[in-house]
Formats: C-alpha cells, sequence, structure tokens
C-alpha cells in the first residue's frame, strides 16, 4: 500500500472521528473539546461513557489513542476500543478495525480480517471503507482478486463523491472485458446498504 493512500486514509478516519454528529450533552461535549485540542478533557467525558458501552464514545477513544491525542499513541489500545464499537456495528469503528489490520497497527498484519471488517462497514454504506474493499478485490489481498467486484465497490464510492475511487474505477475498467465491465455497473445499480452507516 503506498504512502500517499495509508495517508488519506489516516486523515479521512480522523475527519470521520471528529465530524459526527452526536447527541447533545458530554458526547458533544466532548466532541467540541477534542475540535479545540482539549483531548484530555474530551477523555475525561468519553472514557466513562465507553466504559458503559457507548460505541460512539468507544470509537472516538481509539481514534484518540491512534493518534496519540491526549494520550500516549497505543495502537492495542485503540484497536481494542475500535474492536468494543465495531462489535456494535460502529460502520467508522469497523473501517478503523479494518486499516488496523490491513497495516498491522496493533494487531499482527491480516488482510483477510480487514477485507472482513470493511465489508461489514461497506454494506453499510460507509464510502471509505468501499474504496478500501475495492482496493483490496483490485490487489487480491486477502480476497482472491476480483476486478469486477473491486469496480463495483469503486463505483459505490465514486457515486459518493470520493475522487480516489473515481481514479481506481477508471483504472480497474482498463484492465475489464465489455462483459465484465457490464456485469460490475450491474451489480453496483443492484446493491443496496444493508444499514445506515454510524
Amino acid at each position: 500500500m503506498n504512502v500517499t493512500f495509508k495517508a488519506a486514509v489516516a486523515a479521512l478516519v480522523l475527519t470521520v472521528a471528529f465530524a459526527r454528529s452526536v447527541a447533545a450533552g458530554p458526547l458533544e461535549d466532548a466532541l467540541d473539546a477534542a475540535q479545540r485540542g482539549d483531548y484530555a478533557t474530551a477523555i475525561r467525558l468519553w472514557r466513562p461513557l465507553a466504559d458503559k458501552g457507548e460505541a460512539d464514545a468507544q470509537y472516538n477513544l481509539g481514534v484518540m489513542y491512534d493518534k496519540g491525542q491526549g494520550v500516549t499513541r497505543d495502537y492495542v489500545v485503540a484497536v481494542s476500543w475500535f474492536r468494543k464499537a465495531a462489535d456494535q456495528g460502529f460502520a467508522a469503528a469497523q473501517l478503523s478495525l479494518g486499516v488496523m489490520y490491513e497495516n498491522g497497527l496493533g494487531v499482527a498484519q491480516h488482510f483477510m480480517t480487514a477485507v472482513s471488517w470493511y465489508r461489514r462497514a461497506a454494506d453499510q454504506g460507509n464510502t471509505a471503507a468501499q474504496l478500501n474493499l475495492g482496493i483490496m478485490y483490485d490487489n487480491g489481498w486477502g480476497v482472491a482478486q476480483n476486478y469486477v467486484i473491486a469496480h463495483m465497490w469503486f463505483s459505490l464510492a465514486a457515486a459518493m463523491g470520493d475522487r480516489d475511487a473515481a481514479r481506481s474505477q477508471d483504472v480497474a475498467a482498463a484492465k475489464m472485458t465489455p462483459a465484465q465491465l457490464a456485469e460490475a455497473q450491474r451489480l453496483a445499480r443492484e446493491w443496496e446498504p444493508k444499514s445506515t452507516p454510524s
């Protein structure tokens, strides 16, 4: 995986972490604190909520440990918080967990596990997960290489405005026969999210 893509994924994960809209109260106060760079306050507000099982708080604590914001960077702890939120169906945490497995951060690198987490988030309509899943299929990382499926995921992410996905879609299309391209386009048209991403 190239450095530019890793940087883009890291920036996207951070953007998703702090751009989420949350309910009024401690979650919102923590988000506001994090956006101001007051990470100590954000962590102090998120931790009790995360300990009680609040997926949004668990995810955001994972981001803090992943980025080393207000705490010492610790990928193992980040993975632990991401997993707690991901197991509750929180798409952004599923994406983050996929990134951790793909890159071997806090866990042993394991492409098949990364694909599994990307798919869970992508099935909810998470655009970044769709792009990442397309990349996995395009390269045959953790799955059998399949340009049709790669193109389908790229198409879905591109339809949501992801420029990297649009470029990847064009690159995949150049490797495909007209019949494969038609099949990928049909699959993209028929695809429906399983639920709304968190």
